[in-house]
């Protein structure tokens, strides 16, 4: 089996080498990065009449994040940013490589049973994490992602767009709520494109093969082009097409059933690498000066993605003991069922800028249409249940006869998303300055998935649905509404005062059907509200004959909705120490939106809020040659949402309480020489809760906190006491987290040559909130990741070698089980980073 499978691999990858010349032929008809000086860097090192080589200075930045062009020193916010120049010398191409590089930035991956692999990211801010995020009916994000002016977050992740031709990444720390919304509690992250330029023609292209050590061989493909069609016209087309290469192998092996004593074997889907990726992806952008006091930028981009295999891998399959090669161990599963996911979206922008007398008047129009179809293993659900609770033995075919309870899952998920936002700003130098506007804003998500049996029994498969244990077939809809304002005053030439609110209305609801056939335990229930699957259908509609379809399922079980008023506020106060230095004092406050739990005796969840107090500074140092930035803040959680498996497996959504976070955060930018630059991010969270967590709510809908050993839960269970104790650590981030790069340029030849060095390293982390679940799931470990880089220029064309992970650690990046962590959890999954992989990428200029 191990020679088939490596003889089929390396005809793939034969395969994809005969296409290389092919696709690179495409690429050239597009262009290479243009190597633009951004925030943070350097100006170009190239020899400079007169320029004296001691005394190189930092650039200046200019941001958006406060929805106006600024210098990012003149912004009281904790406010990171990666610049063209920095996301080109770090290779950054996806999501990972730049959260590694922001501190405050942290991130989970969605498991319990939907496919594990990329696109399915959720993403932490300052320690505001409660894990268990990322189900359909589960909680909205607490940090808003953006692509320019256009939210691009869904409920079970963000868009991972490829990072190319892109201006710079904004990474906002702390709630933006007031004038970012519902999704932004914690934080904020734009990413911002290069825009079309009618100034000149412009284009390139870039080629990179890389290799995994262990794994596969992959490869990046992309250009670039910038048209003017006049002196107030262009457009600007970019593509993309990569390989990512597998690193995780499928091993063969059996699983026998307890109950049964059913051998499942996989040896059809032993694969070696099997965890590929392929991306091609489209972005387009016009811009049409109307007159010189009215602009229209439509913009569209368009990805595709498939992936197979699971990022996870199970440290107990492929051991060394077990007599695997060392060089893999703990580089394995053993799945019993494909996994994959066809990850299809586009995203359609309109901006219109213009002028009403002195006025800005800005309004942003997008529209997102997400489509992902996924197959997934679940078989870990019918292996520990029957191990731990005989379950095997519901699971027979028609003629009685007990089958293999392995389950698989087959989802497809429609995302739409639509939004509009109208603004107006007065003149940036007026004493007094306003910005305020209205947003707008819609999200579907259209759930089909089913959890199928091979040769399940009629009686037990949901009517329609042939080998279907459990279908859900719902429509949930997310709406607000808001009116936001931010009011700027220089009350004297170095004081200036700031306060902004968000008055929003927001609405959740989520129609359809879930649950097992009659013949399962939903059929037992005697409270007809908590009644789910076709019992349900039977209590609501009687006999079978008045059942009223729901999109192919037999009926519709859950029907609710929830609506909230709210407003949220931000005051700052900013001190200008001079023209180099300022310090600020902020009180703000962000949202995430409150929704429904589908289980049918459970009460809606609210809104959570997040209340920062923070204390910062923006400085520049030894004429622009060092700058160093800080904030110092406390955040306080209130009710926050917490997300989580619960019987059946149903995600359950609890407010758990309280939680406060105490933080440090830094970045420091420091022009050593003319030719060495030196920069880092350090954060320092202490997050934890003040309250005891007991797992319910009590009688006036306040979350429960009183909970010694030996008393009783609402269902009349002796508990051992809470859940999660006052004081226990937040999950997902750790207490430190810093990135340190250091890069040194020379002059080589006709050319310039540089080699840089860059460290991340984040300390060890929580999985889940709670003792028991702990228990299981244990700690990810702390990691340091090294990356090395070096490369020559010369004129408009470069080459660059680069080494990522060059110690080949096996960082431990998140965590995750099948199904609920007390049953599923004695076989967790780690999501690790990508073994060492050398490359070599090759990038010329038009």
């Amino acid at each position: 089996m191990q020679t088939r499978t490596s003889i089929r691999r390396s005809r793939g990858a034969f395969r994809n080498i005969r296409k290389l010349p092919l696709a690179a032929a495409v690429v050239l008809a597009f262009a290479a990065p243009v190597w633009a000086q951004s925030a943070t860097e350097q100006a170009p090192a190239s020899k400079e009449a007169g320029k004296d080589k001691d005394t190189r200075t930092l650039g200046t930045v200019t941001v958006t994040a406060q929805k106006r062009e600024e210098n990012l020193q003149k912004v009281p916010i904790s406010l990171q940013v990666l610049g063209n120049e920095q996301l080109e010398q770090q290779n950054v191409q996806s999501f990972n490589d730049y959260a590694k590089l922001i501190p405050s930035l942290s991130y989970g991956t969605a498991g319990g049973g939907v496919f594990s692999g990329p696109g399915f990211v959720q993403v932490y801010m300052r320690g505001v994490a409660s894990g268990g995020d990322g189900n359909h009916s589960g909680s909205q994000p607490s940090v808003g992602m953006y692509l320019d002016e256009q939210p691009i977050t869904t409920i079970q992740g963000a868009l991972d767009i490829h990072m190319y031709d892109i201006d710079r990444v904004e990474a906002l720390a702390g709630p933006q709520g007031t004038l970012y919304g519902a999704s932004s509690q914690a934080g904020t992250v734009r990413i911002i494109t290069k825009k079309p330029d009618p100034s000149g023609y412009a284009a390139g292209f870039a080629v990179e093969a890389n290799a995994i050590d262990g794994g596969g061989i992959g490869h990046v493909l992309e250009g670039f082009v910038n048209l003017p069609i006049n002196s107030g016209s262009a457009v600007r087309l970019v593509g993309w097409q990569k390989h990512d290469a597998g690193y995780v192998d499928n091993l063969h092996g059996t699983r026998k059933y307890p109950t049964s004593g059913i051998v499942a074997d996989n040896a059809n889907l032993a694969e070696n690498n099997y965890n590929t990726a392929d991306t091609a992806g489209f972005r387009g952008a016009a811009r049409f000066d109307i007159n010189d006091r009215w602009t229209i930028t439509p913009q569209i981009i368009a990805q595709k993605q498939k992936a197979y295999g699971s990022a996870g891998i199970d440290p107990m399959v492929g051991s060394a003991a077990a007599g695997y090669d060392a060089s893999t161990a703990g580089m394995a599963v053993k799945h019993f069922h494909p996994e994959s996911s066809d990850d299809r979206w586009w995203q359609a922008a309109l901006t219109v800028e213009g002028k009403i007398g002195n006025f800005d008047l800005t309004y942003v129009f997008s529209h997102l249409k997400r489509d992902v179809d996924s197959e997934s293993d679940y078989s870990d659900y019918g292996y520990w249940y029957d191990a731990l609770a005989g379950y095997g033995a519901y699971f027979y075919d028609n003629s009685g006869a007990l089958v293999n309870p392995s389950q698989y899952i087959q989802a497809t998920d429609g995302y739409t998303r639509t939004s509009h936002e109208l603004r107006i700003a007065s003149p940036q130098d007026n004493r007094f300055r306003v910005v305020a506007g209205l947003f707008w804003q819609q999200q579907e998500h259209q759930i089909h998935q089913r959890y199928r049996i091979d040769n399940l029994a009629d009686s037990l498969s949901v009517s329609g649905w042939p080998d279907t244990i459990w279908l859900t077939q719902q429509e949930r809809r997310d709406r607000d509404q808001a009116i936001f304002g931010q009011l700027s005053f220089d009350a004297t030439d170095k004081l200036e005062l700031n306060a902004g609110g968000r008055w929003f209305t927001t609405r959740n609801s989520l129609k359809g059907y879930f649950g097992f056939a009659n013949g399962y335990s939903s059929g037992s229930s005697l409270d007809p509200v908590n009644r789910y699957g076709e019992a349900g259908c039977y209590a609501q509609y009687g006999a079978k004959s008045n059942w009223v379809p729901f999109e192919g399922a037999p009926c519709v079980v859950v029907d609710k909705g929830v609506k909230e008023n709210d407003a949220i506020y931000r005051l700052n106060a900013t001190y200008k120490i001079d023209d180099k230095k300022l310090v600020y004092a902020t009180w703000s406050q962000g949202y995430r939106p409150g929704g429904i739990n589908r289980r049918g005796t459970l009460p809606p969840y609210v809104s959570d809020f997040l209340t920062n107090y923070e204390l910062g500074w923006k400085t520049s140092w030894a004429d622009d040659t060092l700058i160093f930035n800080g904030a110092l803040f406390r955040e306080n959680w209130k009710d926050f949402q917490f997300s989580y498996l619960g019987q059946n497996g149903l995600t359950e959504i609890r407010n758990a309480n309280q939680a406060k976070i105490d933080g440090l955060e830094l970045d420091l930018t420091w022009a050593a020489t003319y030719n060495l630059q030196i920069s880092g991010g350090f954060a320092w969270y202490d997050a934890k809760l003040t309250a005891n967590f007991c797992g319910w709510l009590k009688p006036d809908g306040k979350p429960e906190t009183v909970c010694p050993a030996g008393s009783l839960d609402p269902n009349g269970n002796v508990i051992s006491g809470p859940q999660a104790p006052s004081g226990s650590q937040l999950p997902v981030t750790p207490r430190f987290k810093g990135s340190l790069n250091a890069r040194y340029t020379f002059d080589l030849g006709s050319g310039e040559a540089y080699w840089q060095a860059s460290l991340s390293h984040a300390g060890k982390r929580r999985v889940d909130m709670r003792q028991a679940e702990t228990a299981l799931l244990g700690y990810l470990d702390s990691y340091s990741l090294l990356d090395l880089s070096a490369g020559w220029r010369k004129d408009s064309w470069a080459i660059d070698v680069f080494l990522k992970n060059a110690t080949n650690e096996r960082a431990q990046m998140s965590r995750f089980a099948q199904c609920a962590a007390l049953t599923c959890g004695h076989e967790p999954y780690t999501v690790i980073a990508q073994p060492r992989t050398l490359g070599v990428r090759f990038s010329k200029e038009f």
